[in-house]
This record gives C-alpha cells, sequence and structure tokens, in this order.
C-alpha cells in the first residue's frame, strides 16, 4: 500500500448507490384535533376536527438513484484501489473521507451529498449500515440505525423547522412499530404507541396541545376500535368503541357538573349506549346527576321513541319522546311534547311531577274547583309548567343577579324587590292589578305589615304567583276552557312574561351602573318608607301607601320647588303606569317599597339639576321645563325615555367606547344620588320626625294643662 493522488478519472468498484426512501413524508400525516364541547354539558358530544394538519417536515434521503463517478482520490491505495484512510470526491459536487477497504467506502467514514446533506457512521460495500447520523442542511437530523441506506431498526428523527421528532421503531424508511412521536417544540402534543408504515395504527396513547387525552386502538391515524377520550379543562370523558376518528358503537360519556369557580361535584351526567357519527343514536340509558334516570330509545343526540323516565325520587313516566320531549296530552286533547332540561328535578308525590324546588302551592285556587277535577286541572298546569321549565329558570336567574356584582357559586335567591321589578317589566300591573294586590294573593301567611323587599322568594313561590296572577287576570275569559289554571297560566307566559322578560325598566335597576350606587340607600329608604305607612294606616289595616299619601310626603318634607313641581312628581310616578297621560287615574292606586324607592331615584336627577344640568338634558327622563304648558307632550317624552332604559348583560363590543365616554356621566349621577339622600331628602325626613315629634309633645302638655 502506498500513499498518492490518483487524478485519473475511474468509478470505484462495487455498488455505490444510495438507496431512495419511498413514501416518508410525513406530511401526508393527519388527525383531528379534539376541543372538546361548547355551552351545553349535556347535549353536545361531537368530537371537532382540528383545522390544520399535524405537520410532521420528514426530511427525505436523496430522491434519485446515484452513481458515483470519481474524479480523484487523496488517500491511502493498494495497488491501483482505494484501501485505507482517504478522501474521494465524486462528480456533481458530492464527497467522501473516511475508511476504504479493496476500492470500496467500508468503515467509519463521513459522505456529504453535494445538496448539503450529511451521512456519518458506518459503511458496509459503499452501502450506509449500521449506525449513523444523517444531517439535514436545514439542521433536521437522523441518528439511529441504518440498513442499505435507509432508516432501519431504532433511531430518533429531529425537524429542525418546528419540533418535530419521532423516536421509536423504523421498517425500510418508515415508522413501523412502537415509537414515540412530539408534534410542537414544547411536546404539549405527542402520540406514543404502535405505528403501521407511518400510521398510527395499533394502540397508542395522544397528547392534544389543549390537554385532551385520547388512550386507545387506532388505524389509519384515526380513533378505530375500544378506546378513551378525556376532555380534562371540560371534565368530560367517553369510553367505548370508535370508527373513522368519532364515537360509533357501544360507549359511555360523562359529564362532571362544574360550579363557576371550578370547584367540583362529586356527582355528574352519564350516558351509556349506543352512538352513531358521533351522536347518541339508538337504545341508551342516561343517569342525570340528581339521580334521574332516562332509559329508551335515541336519534340525532334526542330522546326520541319508546322511552321511560325515572324520577330521583321514583316517579314514572313511561311512553313515546320526540325531539327531547315527552308527550303528554294538550289542552285540546292533541298530544303536546314536554322537555326534560337539564337534570330535572321531578316530584316523590306520585300526583305531582315537581319536585320540592318547583312544588306548586295553589290550595286557594284548587278549592274553587270541583274536587274530582282538582288532579286532573294540576297536572294540565304541571305538563304546561314544565314545559316552559328552561325559560322560567333562566328568567328566575336573570332577575336573582339584579343588583349583585358576583357570587362564589353564581347562585342567589330572589327578592320581593326583584319579584316587583319583573312583573313590572312584564306590565302585569296593566291589567287592572297593583303589586300590593299580588303581594295579598300570594301571602302565606295572615300578616297585615308591609311586605319586606328584602324577602326571599324560592322558585316555587314565584311559578305559584304566576299561576295565582294569571287565574286572577285571565279567569273570566278562559271559562270556557276545558282546563281553567293551564289556560290562564298558558296565556299570561305567552301574552305577557315570555315577549317582556329581561327588559328591565326603571330608575333602580334599569341603569345597572346606578344600581350599586342606589342600593347603599334602599335600607334606610326602607325605614322611612315603613314609618310613612304607619302614619296613614288605621288600626287593623293593611300598612301601605298610595300615590296621593306619596305626594304628600314630599309637601311635609317641603321638597317641592321650580324644579320638582308637582307635575313632574305625578309624571315619575306614571312612568310605568298603563296611562301615563292621565295623571289623576294613580293618585289612589296603592304602591310597594319598589315604586315608593324609583320616585326617589327619579327626583334625585330633577333635585340635583345644579350638579348634574348636562346630564339632565340629555338623558333625563324628564327633560322638558315643569312650567310648560305643553304638558300632555312632556309626559310622552318623558315615558318614552324611560321605557327605553333596557338593563344589558353584557354589551357586545361595539358600544366600549361609548361606555368610556360615558364613565365620566356615571361618576356625575353617582354624586347626584349621594347629594340627593345625605344632602336633601335624609334631612328633610329627619326634620320633619322631629318637628312632629316636639308638635305631638307640646299638644300632650297642652291637654295635660287643661
Amino acid at each position: 500500500m502506498r500513499r498518492g493522488k490518483n487524478k485519473k478519472k475511474t468509478t470505484i468498484t462495487g455498488d455505490t448507490r444510495v438507496k431512495e426512501e419511498t413514501g416518508t413524508n410525513l406530511e401526508d400525516t393527519r388527525v383531528k384535533e379534539e376541543t372538546g364541547t361548547e355551552g351545553e354539558q349535556e347535549e353536545k358530544r361531537k368530537v371537532e376536527p382540528n383545522l390544520q394538519p399535524e405537520k410532521e417536515d420528514m426530511c427525505q434521503l436523496p430522491s434519485t438513484l446515484l452513481n458515483l463517478i470519481l474524479q480523484r482520490h487523496e488517500g491511502e491505495t493498494s495497488g491501483a484501489q482505494c484501501h485505507g484512510e482517504g478522501v474521494a470526491y465524486f462528480e456533481r459536487g458530492h464527497m467522501y473521507k473516511g475508511m476504504f477497504a479493496k476500492g470500496q467506502m467500508d468503515g467509519p467514514g463521513v459522505f456529504t451529498w453535494a445538496g448539503g446533506l450529511r451521512y456519518e457512521g458506518e459503511f458496509v460495500c459503499n452501502m450506509p449500515m449500521g449506525h449513523g447520523t444523517y444531517t439535514w442542511k436545514n439542521g433536521s437530523s437522523y441518528k439511529g440505525e441504518v440498513y442499505d441506506g435507509v432508516r432501519h431498526g431504532t433511531g430518533t428523527y429531529e425537524c429542525a423547522k418546528d419540533g418535530v421528532s419521532y423516536t421509536g421503531k423504523w421498517d425500510k424508511g418508515k415508522r413501523h412499530g412502537k415509537g414515540e412521536m412530539f408534534y410542537n417544540q414544547s411536546k404539549t402534543s405527542s402520540y406514543k404507541g404502535d405505528w403501521v408504515k407511518n400510521s398510527r395504527e395499533g394502540f397508542g396513547v395522544r397528547c392534544y396541545p389543549s390537554g385532551n387525552i385520547y388512550s386507545g386502538e387506532w388505524r389509519n391515524n384515526l380513533r378505530h376500535g375500544e378506546g378513551t377520550m378525556r376532555w380534562l379543562q371540560l371534565g368530560q370523558e367517553y369510553a367505548g368503541m370508535w370508527q373513522d376518528g368519532v364515537q360509533h358503537g357501544r360507549g359511555t360519556h360523562v359529564w362532571m357538573l362544574r360550579q363557576t369557580d371550578g370547584a367540583q361535584y362529586s356527582q355528574s351526567n352519564r350516558y351509556t349506549g349506543d352512538f352513531v357519527q358521533g351522536q347518541r343514536h339508538g337504545r341508551g340509558t342516561f343517569f342525570y346527576a340528581d339521580g334521574a334516570i332516562y332509559e329508551g330509545e335515541w336519534r340525532n343526540d334526542k330522546k326520541h321513541g319508546k322511552g321511560k323516565f325515572t324520577s330521583k325520587d321514583g316517579h314514572v313516566f313511561e311512553g313515546e319522546f320526540v325531539d327531547d320531549h315527552m308527550m303528554t296530552n294538550e289542552l285540546n286533547g292533541n298530544r303536546a311534547g314536554t322537555p326534560l332540561c337539564g337534570a330535572p328535578t321531578l316530584s316523590g308525590s306520585a300526583s305531582s311531577v315537581f319536585g320540592a324546588d318547583v312544588s306548586l302551592n295553589i290550595k286557594s285556587l284548587l278549592d274553587k274547583i270541583p274536587e274530582k277535577k282538582r288532579n286532573t286541572e294540576l297536572k294540565q298546569l304541571e305538563f304546561v309548567v314544565l314545559r316552559q321549565d328552561a325559560e322560567l329558570r333562566s328568567i328566575y336567574s336573570f332577575y336573582c343577579r339584579l343588583g349583585h356584582v358576583s357570587s362564589s357559586d353564581n347562585t342567589f335567591l330572589l327578592s320581593r324587590l326583584q319579584l316587583w321589578r319583573l312583573l313590572k317589566d312584564c306590565n302585569i300591573h296593566h291589567h287592572g292589578i297593583t303589586l300590593t294586590k299580588i303581594d295579598s294573593l300570594i301571602q302565606e301567611d295572615s300578616t297585615t305589615q308591609v311586605q319586606s323587599p328584602f324577602t326571599l322568594i324560592p322558585l316555587r313561590r314565584l311559578l305559584s304567583c304566576l299561576v295565582i296572577v294569571a287565574h286572577h287576570i285571565y279567569n273570566e275569559n278562559m271559562e270556557s276552557q276545558k282546563y281553567l289554571l293551564a289556560s290562564c297560566f298558558s296565556k299570561l307566559m305567552t301574552d305577557d312574561i315570555l315577549p317582556n322578560a329581561k327588559n328591565v325598566k326603571g330608575f333602580l335597576f334599569g341603569q345597572p351602573d346606578l344600581s350599586a350606587a342606589a342600593l347603599n340607600y334602599m335600607s334606610r329608604c326602607w325605614d322611612v318608607y315603613q314609618a310613612r305607612c304607619r302614619v296613614h294606616a288605621a288600626p287593623g289595616d293593611d300598612q301601605t301607601m298610595t300615590c296621593r299619601q306619596l305626594l304628600w310626603m314630599f309637601k311635609d318634607l317641603c321638597l317641592l320647588d321650580n324644579n320638582l313641581t308637582t307635575v313632574r312628581l305625578l309624571n315619575i310616578i306614571a312612568a310605568e303606569s298603563q296611562e301615563p297621560n292621565n295623571l289623576s287615574s294613580c293618585l289612589n292606586l296603592e304602591i310597594t317599597f319598589l315604586e315608593f324607592f324609583e320616585v326617589l331615584l327619579g327626583c334625585a336627577e330633577v333635585k340635583c339639576q345644579q350638579v348634574s344640568e348636562k346630564l339632565e338634558e340629555s338623558r333625563s327622563p324628564f327633560r322638558s321645563d315643569a312650567e310648560s304648558r305643553d304638558l300632555s307632550k312632556d309626559v310622552r317624552e318623558s315615558q318614552q325615555d324611560v321605557k327605553t332604559k333596557v338593563c344589558e348583560e353584557p354589551r357586545a363590543a361595539v358600544h366600549r367606547e361609548e361606555h368610556r365616554a360615558e364613565g365620566k356621566d356615571m361618576e356625575a349621577k353617582d354624586q347626584t344620588i349621594h347629594q340627593f339622600f345625605n344632602q336633601i331628602f335624609f334631612p328633610a325626613f329627619d326634620h320633619y320626625q322631629l318637628v312632629t315629634k316636639y308638635m305631638e309633645e307640646d299638644k300632650l302638655r297642652q291637654k295635660l294643662n287643661q
């Protein structure tokens, strides 16, 4: 053997071709990302596909067969052949540096392709073989076992572009066998399990960037066979059969119930049964968190067909369901669907479909119905109420939150103050019945004391109230109907409640930003209201206040002036009346504390014009000069402005800039409220009380001296 340079153009003996890897482009590998369900925890369970495929960016080995023609060799030779350590330069710019044996690349060496790809490792008869490392020009690499120039055996591929990596078994250049793959640099997206020719196939665990996890069987990169999917943030889990990426076959889906602060209840909703293309379809059983159970047929995610619903207390409805509604007899004898909303709480009583939280207390109404018809009347009424269950609970929840900022579990009970607001928003007082009359109809004891605004009203009392009010308003018009109570309630809901609820009016809750400031003075104003009621109440009479007595209070306290005239005060009092132009018609009407308090808030702006004159001109519901002769126009404009003050939660983003601009105005209106109560109303009331006390004492002294 001798050293030297062979500049003669020769071909290295043996097969110097580097085999091509085919079908190894990982960009063809796609899966569907699970984002879970949104909105209702019970009703949606489809696995939503990810809009972007998983990008693996597997770099290829040379895609053409290379016939290496040696241009020159530098290094050791033996006879006419390269032998030992040396460097070979080939046509087209390829180069090899390493060991040769009998004219062939054999042993450890480094081969660099003209395009920048580099292999460092073992060679056998001109072929990369054994252990080695491929490094691409972009920084991607493969380190592991190589056979006939392709990845084969155990090895690790890392993509420099986006952090994709794979460690595991390879077969002829393809991922095949056990292996783990990361799809992003943070390693929050991964798959660990079986592979077949670059596809996830067999058993494996897939972790998604969202935190969701699937553990189970795969076929052609899709969940297929038996497996379990967990939506961690949503608290949901499905275990069962899959087909082409979605739930299909028998399975169980669980929804863990959560509070708004993230605290988790011990119970959950659970469905076990048939799925077809991601939907509950076929036969299945739904176990509600409260203990209720539905067993029967499903179609397109809804109860449909023959089924049995068992309440937590054992009441059973067995029959036909259509689109999640149990079919019941309607008032006219036709079949109608009654929804089972969420996890309904039903009664343990055999004669009622309601539970303790919504049982009706309407004995006074049932006593007016012939005894043999009472059970049927009650049943039909309860079915009508149940059909409105979702809307009624939503309305109850909405009005419970009025005036509140937040709660740890976002749950409140309705106060009587909020109940009055609900009734006024729905224009119940336009049917010739006052709020004080409604209070007397629904009171559950014999007290004659004035009704407190702080009294809590559970859902069952609200429902009973609406049934009683409906009967009082509509019973004469519905006497010809087969089921009187159900007909009256249906009309109340259709004509009054559903079209108007949540459209909050009035001075207290109609401007949510001012509610907090106003409610600071409610307790003291309640004391004033009670004191004035006692002034006018005769022994044994109900302690209430009329609009006329409210006018006299303003006169007694010397609150009327050039700004707050008698006409202006009447406009405020009649703002939500059925006939706002007929001011005299409201003088003898009894008013609740809500109406009393809102009159005070309406007067605050008028009395404090020197503080908020600009606000009064632009947004006050009483813009016209109090001395104007065109009183009817003033009233119409006033009432129109009052009716447009709607409570919205939350407003659209397009209004946010407007809210910022109004921030200073709101601060000014807060100051108006504070100034009115602290500097005008309460001092005037205290002075009047003191003077009245001195006068009574003086009269007593004079009487004693006679």
